[in-house]
Parts: structure tokens; C-alpha cells; sequence
């Protein structure tokens, strides 16, 4: 007979913890056949809207430090997937935007991400998107008091 699990107040946290780790080495492994990283995916899915973002805005959205964000800018830009333009509102900062090779490398690869995704189903996608956000909101609020 399996030995139950013992309940612990962070049930939680350790269940978060491990779908985020189960869930990014399953994208690393859609991601690494097509020849992209997590942190790169992370860039080009912020860059695919089209706006152009400064290298603030990427750093935060991509969860990397503003040195690795560079280097990892100048990796994309090198691959043609990127390029830079000055901010026609503040020409002090650069903005960073997909090439037209860097929209049809990230629709491939978003076409992958999306094909190799497990779903719930039932709406509970859903659910657990609006439950993750509403507790990162609340984390975040509670971080600034």
C-alpha cells in the first residue's frame, strides 16, 4: 500500500512549484526542437504583438536580469529574429521589435508550443489562468505594503 502524502501548510507552494517545473521542462523540450530557448521564447512571445518594447519592459516580462536580457538581445539580433529602433518618443531609449524572419521563426514556434500543450479542458484552463493571475496580483500587492 503507497505511503500517503503528508499534509503540510505549503501544499500549495509545493504544488505550484512542481507544475512550473514540470510544465517548463516540457517546454524546454517542445522549445529545444525548434531550436529556441525559454529565455528567447519568453522575448519573441512579448516582441510577436508587434509593439516594440524597451529593454525595461522585456527584462520584466521575460523574468531576466538586465544583463542577460542584452546579451541575449544582441544573440537574437545576431540571428536576424531582432532588431533595434530608437523610441520615437524618448529617443534616450531603444526599442526592440521582431524581424520579419523573427514573426515567421516565432509563429513556428508557437505553433509547436501550442500543438504540445496539455490542456485540462472543460473551461478549466480558464480557471487556472484566472486563479494564477488573481494570486500573483495579490502577491504583488502584498510585496509593496
Amino acid at each position: 500500500m503507497p505511503t500517503p502524502t503528508p499534509r503540510r501548510p505549503d501544499d500549495l507552494l509545493h504544488l505550484l512549484t512542481r507544475a512550473e517545473r514540470l510544465a517548463a521542462r516540457r517546454l524546454q523540450a517542445l522549445l529545444e526542437a525548434e531550436g529556441c530557448s525559454l529565455d528567447a521564447w519568453r522575448v519573441l512571445a512579448l516582441l510577436s504583438d508587434g509593439e516594440g518594447y524597451h529593454m525595461t519592459a522585456i527584462a520584466d516580462a521575460a523574468l531576466l536580469p538586465p544583463p542577460t536580457l542584452t546579451k541575449l538581445i544582441d544573440q537574437l539580433v545576431d540571428q536576424n529574429l531582432v532588431h533595434r529602433r530608437v523610441d520615437p518618443y524618448d529617443r534616450r531609449r531603444v526599442l526592440a521589435h521582431l524581424t520579419p524572419r523573427g514573426r515567421e521563426y516565432w509563429q513556428r514556434v508557437d505553433r509547436a508550443v501550442r500543438a504540445g500543450r496539455p490542456t485540462l479542458g472543460d473551461g478549466e484552463d480558464d480557471l487556472l489562468r484566472s486563479l494564477l493571475a488573481r494570486l500573483a496580483a495579490t502577491l504583488e500587492e502584498q510585496a509593496h505594503v
